[in-house]
């Protein structure tokens, strides 16, 4: 499938491209919120988070499936907030926010949810297509980080990452995530642990762009809790290997 954008070059047509793009990023996130309750995951998943940190152990702490409908939420979230006469700095850095997202979303979904998934033999078209989905995303990251915010194409590009992470969600979001909550129920607590650790492990060497760029993407109140979910999280993940 081209990755090609077709980027209009009217600064009016340009607009109303990206004001389309977020009311399309808008209904999706509301969409995910009605569908499963997002508002009770969050709570339940800080919840849980809050108690892994206290007891650190693999049989406590949020769902795998309710960590990939957080990391959605968090890409289209940070989506919606995308204006075109944003200013060059801002939109570097909630390009950069996303961009990261989407990678260590999609490298600990292939490392750990989609490899169980094949493991129980499950779905393996629909995981080859998301694999492939996945890829396609990547090579739009390598576009924009090789851009700068004034390029003419820059907001198109990103406008066709935002439309095929919109498409990859909705798959997941109703054909993976049910059939794993189905197929793999025994299993999803453990999983969740593995890919917090796994996250945290993979984060570590972006802490300060994450947080940095997290802080310039959301109200800063928003900035400064998942900055500091983030560290809770290194320190849980830094301690037990610390002691051994």
């Amino acid at each position: 499938m081209s990755t090609t954008a077709q980027t209009p070059t009217n600064p009016a047509d340009l607009e109303r491209q990206v004001n389309a793009t977020r009311e399309e990023v808008g209904r999706t996130l509301e969409a995910i919120k009605d569908r499963f309750s997002v508002r009770r995951k969050i709570k339940a998943a800080s919840d849980a988070v809050g108690a892994a940190a206290t007891r650190a152990s693999k049989w406590t702490g949020p769902e795998i499936t309710t960590l990939i409908r957080l990391d959605h939420t968090h890409v289209l979230a940070a989506f919606r907030r995308y204006r075109s006469h944003l200013s060059g700095a801002r939109k570097r850095a909630l390009v950069a926010n996303v961009c990261l997202g989407l990678e260590l979303h999609a490298q600990l979904e292939e490392e750990i949810f989609y490899a169980a998934l094949f493991a129980d033999g499950s779905a393996a078209g629909e995981l080859d297509q998301s694999i492939a989905e996945h890829d396609q995303m990547r090579l739009l990251i390598q576009r924009l980080r090789q851009m700068s915010p004034q390029d003419a194409n820059y907001d198109g590009v990103l406008c066709e990452l935002i439309r095929k992470a919109l498409h990859h969600i909705a798959d997941e979001e109703t054909t993976l995530l049910p059939l794993a909550e189905v197929r793999l129920k025994g299993q999803l607590r453990e999983l969740g642990w593995k890919m917090t650790l796994r996250r945290f492990e993979l984060l570590k060497p972006h802490m300060g762009e994450a947080a940095t760029t997290t802080a310039m993407t959301f109200p800063l109140l928003t900035g400064l809790a998942v900055a500091g979910l983030c560290t809770a999280g290194w320190l849980l993940f830094r301690g037990p290997r610390e002691r051994s």
